[in-house]
């Protein structure tokens, strides 16, 4: 590296950097200790909304002083961008060195918007799920689906897995990736319902509407469950989501800023959010019989601190582009 340079890692580059899922956890759990102090700086998202199909473009700064990380994701979402063969969530992630204040680094940030996503996802399962959750079902078959798939099972005993998706041929490529991937009965539901039914652990991660399709009804999570909304609440329908004994989120305040613009409407009174929930603040799962949910936005203190990890090990190797600034 040299001085009024950049390192430029594309998608390949990131994943070629080969993070594993528990180091990401440690890092959110640490990030997360850091925010419950008061040693994180993250403004809210700054949204702005193009077109009228639910697209959008963020943007997420934080300044993490223990990690000596600061940046921003510049991220968007279009829902009709798969059927073009294109991802749904894409973006860069720019992170600057704490000391000049110089970038350092340009990332796609699709995979560790998956990665760091499904591992806050796993680790709010950590205290709201029952530790021997077996079956998964999944309602979304695209990234973030697959995401899930691969931080759940590192956590949890997970045996079966159902999935469903409102594409078809997404769901049979879905459950044959899964299978031959993870030691898991894969079975493809042909109804939201059969992939609700009787799980452990249910994970909605659909695209983000600000209108709820409200599909998931009242009565459908089993007693003990634990469900991710991956997809805000766009899956679910407001008596659904009223049979939660506790709802969770990551953040508190950004939740209340998107109930704000439209989102969020009818959830329930928020239990506690997921610094709380780390730091033993509130407590997680209480009971066998428990219904809990957790509806986490993602922060940006969860993608720079991931990207900085993802730097330091890409750095000194010869995975990415040395660019001049």
């Amino acid at each position: 590296m040299e001085k009024n340079q950049i390192l430029y890692l594309s998608q390949n580059d990131v994943i070629n950097a080969g993070l594993p899922l528990p180091n990401i956890v440690d890092a959110l759990k640490d990030a997360l200790k850091q925010k419950r102090q008061g040693h994180v700086e993250m403004p809210p998202k700054a949204n702005i909304h193009i077109g009228t199909n639910n697209s959008f473009l963020n943007a997420m700064p934080a300044h993490l002083p223990e990690q000596k990380a600061a940046g921003m994701k510049w991220v968007g979402g279009v829902p009709e961008n798969p059927k073009r063969g294109l991802p749904y969530i894409s973006g860069l992630i720019i992170l600057n060195d704490t000391e000049f204040l110089q970038p350092i680094a340009m990332m796609y940030c699709t995979w560790i918007t998956a990665t760091r996503t499904a591992a806050a996802s796993a680790l709010s399962a950590t205290y709201l799920a029952r530790p021997e959750s077996s079956t998964l079902g999944v309602l979304g078959c695209g990234v973030q689906g697959r995401s899930h798939v691969a931080a759940l099972t590192q956590l949890f005993p997970v045996k079966k897995i159902k999935a469903y998706d409102v594409d078809p041929l997404a769901v049979k490529k879905f459950t044959k990736d899964i299978q031959a991937q993870f030691d898991c009965e894969t079975e493809p539901a042909n109804t939201p319902y059969e992939a609700v039914d009787a799980c452990d652990i249910v994970v909605t991660a659909g695209p983000i509407s600000q209108k709820p399709h409200a599909t998931i009804q009242e009565g459908w999570m089993a007693r003990g469950s634990f469900a991710s909304m991956v997809d805000y609440d766009s899956y679910w329908h407001a008596a659904a989501l009223a049979q939660a004994d506790k709802f969770c989120t990551d953040d508190t305040q950004q939740i209340r800023h998107y109930q704000t613009i439209g989102y969020f409407q009818n959830i329930p009174e928020i239990h506690a959010n997921l610094c709380e929930l780390v730091t033993g603040t509130k407590p997680g799962r209480e009971t066998e019989e428990e219904i809990t949910m957790a509806a986490n936005l993602g922060m940006a203190l969860e993608d720079i601190a991931v990207a900085k990890l993802i730097f330091e090990r890409t750095k000194a190797t010869d995975i990415g582009t040395w660019l001049d600034l």
